[in-house]
């Protein structure tokens, strides 16, 4: 009876793990504006009841205000970024100006060098070696200037989907915030209920983990790379060390869209004591991130950390770059169901 047992439960695991796969595969991506609603109204849900009973206004302009502000912030947010990038536009061409100058030197110097050990003339190396970089440096910029124009219609498109996602998850949050009390009244009443509820909260509860772990990351590494960058005498290097910490929050992207770019400008002018300092900050982050994600959102939901760090390593090849949320999420889910039935 005991082996028994545990084969349905083996089985029922198995099942489960399929669903969750299936839905986060196939279903999440057209459902995605709804399901951010639920989670919005759900986390806020608290706070606008209280706003709600204190002004006596209705729950869906509460919800409203919340969003506009989100709306707002997030406007705010983008124009300093871009505001800070374009006002340091200029200071990044004369930099790769001054990168391809120093480079030019370093490999004419190398020529010279080659060919007196090999007592040849080495005017052809210097004068191919300089077309060569020269070529490269403005190839590449005609490549970035016609990629960009001819992916416009990609980007295009990637802006109307996030418009609609918008538009979607703005109606989906107003119309769940009128009803949000009765829907949630009426899946207490019913037991079948119970179990979505409990998954629920396990993903709330996933979420703000989430966004807090990311937080202490992102305030961690700005500190660590604005306090380097600056002892490095990197210009601006307080700003740059936040926008890396803010950055380092994007798939993929990381620290090293900041970091990279000094780095290979220190090597270039032959700045060695910089260089090793700079690289040195690139490992730190790397390890920042690598340890304290699996721990701390582990640490808040009740998972060890190694079945977190398996779940955003396994995520990112079932799903990608959006692997780094729905592995954790999916495991969440996995874990809050299977628990959920087996105690009933």
């Amino acid at each position: 009876m005991e082996r028994e047992c545990k084969y349905h439960k083996l089985i029922m695991l198995l099942l489960l793990t399929g669903a969750v796969y299936f839905f986060l595969k196939f279903v999440s991506p057209l459902v995605a504006p709804v399901l951010a609603a639920v989670l919005f109204v759900t986390i806020f849900g608290p706070v606008m009841k209280k706003i709600q009973s204190r002004f006596h206004v209705h729950r869906q302009l509460v919800a409203v205000f919340f969003l506009v502000l989100s709306v707002v912030l997030s406007i705010f947010a983008f124009w300093i970024l871009a505001t800070f990038l374009v006002g340091n536009l200029p200071r990044w061409m004369g930099g790769l100006d001054a990168w391809q100058q120093n480079v030019t030197e370093a490999a004419v110097g190398m020529c010279e060098k080659i060919g007196s050990l090999l007592g040849i003339d080495n005017l052809f190396l210097q004068e191919r070696i300089t077309s060569l970089i020269t070529e490269g440096v403005d190839d590449l910029q005609e490549e970035a200037v016609s990629g960009f124009f001819s992916h416009t219609f990609q980007y295009v498109k990637i802006l109307t989907k996030f418009g609609g996602f918008l538009i979607i998850f703005f109606i989906a949050t107003v119309l769940l915030a009128k009803d949000y009390d009765d829907i949630i009244n009426g899946m207490l009443e019913r037991e079948e209920w119970h179990v979505f509820l409990e998954v629920i909260c396990g993903i709330i509860r996933y979420v703000a983990s989430f966004i807090k772990t990311q937080l202490v990351i992102m305030s961690t590494i700005s500190l660590i790379c604005s306090i380097g960058l600056t002892l490095l005498g990197v210009p601006n290097g307080f700003l740059w060390g936040i926008l890396a910490g803010l950055l380092d929050a994007l798939p993929f992207v990381g620290t090293g869209v900041v970091l990279l770019p000094f780095l290979c400008v220190s090597l270039s002018g032959g700045f060695w004591g910089q260089s090793i300092g700079i690289a040195f900050l690139m490992i730190v982050c790397i390890f920042i991130r690598e340890m304290l994600e699996p721990k701390l959102i582990g640490k808040k939901i009740g998972i060890p950390p190694i079945a977190m760090l398996i779940a955003i390593y396994g995520g990112i090849h079932l799903f990608g770059i959006w692997g780094i949320l729905k592995g954790p999420l999916g495991f969440v889910i996995i874990y809050e169901t299977y628990h959920s039935i087996s105690r009933r």
